[in-house]
């Protein structure tokens, strides 16, 4: 196994290469097996698990190689990971920052909504998010994304599970929530 340290370094250099040009029919093809879990067309339709679809290039590639290197952990990720090559990071990333983000979902809870939308204010999650909350560069897309993931993520962020890029700022800003405010806050994000 890679020593963490070295995989984020071989990362730097991997994000900041601009030597090859990403291959967004490569990353289709690699992504074939991302499906089963993240959805087809990075749409995921099972539970605790985030859409990919229009997911920003950077973020993508951030975290395949956070989780390479084992910054990040996850059971059913790493041995595909391992079998990932500079390469194909890049096209992954290329990849789904190529397709829709999933968009169309009712809010059946519109005051909930408006507590999740205070939250996020009172937070300033906008000010690495965005103000649409699509993100930018490295920093993740969370608007549209699967509510639940959203509750997992935070409270992962929240108790120091989840680790990897910008884990410092989000604990940061998770610890102090109130589990009625990450649920508040997933719901407005998951029905921007």
């Amino acid at each position: 196994m890679r020593h963490a340290s070295f995989g984020i370094l071989s990362a730097a250099m991997l994000l900041a290469s601009t030597a090859h040009a990403a291959d967004v029919a490569a990353g289709m093809a690699k992504a074939e097996i991302c499906a089963g879990c993240h959805g087809d067309n990075g749409i995921s339709q099972t539970e605790n698990i985030p859409s990919l679809a229009g997911q920003l290039d950077q973020f993508i590639q951030w975290q395949l190689v956070f989780f390479r290197a084992g910054a990040r952990k996850n059971e059913q990720m790493q041995p595909i990971v391992e079998q990932l090559s500079n390469d194909d990071i890049r096209n992954l990333g290329a990849y789904f920052a190529s397709l829709t983000p999933f968009k169309g979902r009712k809010d059946d809870n519109p005051d909930l909504s408006e507590k999740g939308k205070q939250a996020a204010a009172g937070r300033r999650c906008a000010s690495c998010h965005t103000d649409t909350f699509v993100g930018t560069k490295a920093v993740a897309r969370i608007a549209g994304q699967r509510e639940e993931y959203l509750v997992k993520a935070l409270h992962d962020y929240k108790s120091g599970v989840r680790s990897g890029g910008a884990q410092a700022a989000m604990a940061d800003v998770a610890y102090p929530l109130s589990d009625e405010e990450i649920t508040a806050l997933a719901h407005y994000l998951a029905h921007l």
